[in-house]
């Protein structure tokens, strides 16, 4: 039986030409991980919407920013590196809490990067 041979060579070629072969990340910049908080006043029930929020890598100086949506929720998707945080503040406004850096790498979501606003109190002198 010769048709057995030439069976299985059509079935090799057929199968190698619809292998997508290896899959390589051809841009290293891309996109590494998620950012995600929430930004609130002193009353936790009390959300802080339309702010900016800024991400900074500590050792390019690249900056990433997004807005707080209706719940005071932000997301935001930065390539791996170290980050700090900013948000817009305004007047008569301090920071009761606010996240410490972090470090993203690949797929990463680091939830949980809040941000707390108080209201500074006049002083007497």
């Amino acid at each position: 039986m010769k048709i057995a041979p030439v069976l299985l060579a059509c079935v090799a070629v057929v199968t190698a030409a619809c292998h997508p072969g290896p899959v390589v990340n051809s841009n290293p910049n891309k996109v590494g991980g998620t950012i995600a908080g929430i930004v609130t006043t002193v009353d936790a029930a009390v959300a802080v919407p339309g702010r900016k929020v800024t991400v900074i890598e500590v050792k390019t100086g690249a900056r990433h920013d997004t807005t707080t949506a209706a719940n005071g929720g932000y997301t935001i998707q930065v390539p791996e590196g170290t980050y700090r945080f900013e948000i817009e503040l305004r007047s008569g406004e301090t920071l009761a809490k606010q996240p410490g850096e972090t470090h993203i790498n690949n797929s990463d979501l680091d939830s949980g990067r809040d941000f707390v606003i108080t209201m500074r109190t006049g002083g007497g002198d």
